[in-house]
């Protein structure tokens, strides 16, 4: 698995390295990177030999290491012991990084109002590294809709929570390309994708046709409750329900939707402001 090019966030790069000069623990960052690519793989199981080459370590340590991670749950195994996959502590510890950020809590209200206004689909969704991260999914009870999950991630650069959110910043901080393609209409290179953030800060929210999944639409605002935003909110309908003027409600509802958040943020004072 190749690295990709990292996006800039508040000043900070993602990169390999420790933060703040102080010198990375090998074993540790070796324990997230395994639990990271068990994470990517979805219902797809590893075997030993696959996680030792794709994270360049010895087949004896890979084993040593998962047999600690499965002893204390947070990687499974088969019943032969010779498949791998994430374990129940990694969604044990998720659910509490969501139980535990005010942010999340104050804007969930307002997703089921924008969805029982709506009847589409409605996300919140935060930017980390050259992703977009789930964390919230109100689903459209509509026999034809989108479906997505807390959890899952989606390149910034292919749907409209990630596209509202890079254009709150600057150009500049785009990496090169060629981004990766997940359908025909998906930006994969830097001047597209530029000139596509140019329009979505004139028009003030991003729009996505198609670009992340096929048969979808999506319109992304960024909540600036802090700058640059780290949080969108977003609407995704199927291109045969949407019409001129079901887009125009869906454009109107979330921009009140967003202004509600924004000015409800500063009242969950008293909490840590996390990084």
């Amino acid at each position: 698995m190749g690295r990709r090019h990292p996006f800039t966030i508040g000043g900070m790069a993602e990169t390999g390295g420790a933060a703040g000069g102080v010198r990375e623990v090998k074993s540790a960052a070796r324990t997230v990177e395994l639990l990271e690519v068990l994470a990517a793989r979805g219902d797809r199981p590893a075997r030993l030999q696959e996680l030792a080459d794709e994270l360049g370590v010895p087949r004896s340590s890979m084993y040593a290491l998962l047999q600690t991670l499965i002893s204390r749950g947070w990687v499974r195994t088969d019943v032969t012991g010779s498949l791998y996959g994430i374990g129940i502590h990694a969604l044990l510890t998720g659910t509490s990084y969501l139980d535990s950020d005010p942010r999340v809590r104050v804007v969930r209200p307002y997703l089921d109002e924008a969805s029982e206004a709506l009847g589409e689909t409605i996300h919140l969704g935060r930017l980390d590294g050259h992703d977009v991260a789930y964390l919230a999914t109100r689903e459209s009870h509509e026999y034809l809709r989108t479906i997505s999950r807390v959890g899952r991630r989606l390149p910034a650069h292919a749907g409209a929570l990630g596209k509202a959110l890079l254009a709150e910043r600057p150009d500049a901080e785009l990496p090169e390309g060629p981004y990766e393609a997940l359908t025909p209409n998906t930006h994969t290179d830097r001047e597209s994708l530029a000139a596509d953030l140019a329009r979505t800060r004139e028009r003030g929210y991003s729009v996505d046709r198609e670009e992340g999944v096929t048969g979808i639409v999506g319109f992304g605002f960024a909540l600036r409750y802090e700058i640059p935003a780290l949080d969108a909110i977003s609407c995704s309908v199927p291109v045969a329900r949407l019409t001129p003027a079901h887009e125009a409600r869906i454009v109107a509802v979330m921009r009140e939707v967003r202004a509600k958040v924004e000015a409800s943020i500063p009242a969950a004072g008293g909490s840590v402001d996390w990084r």
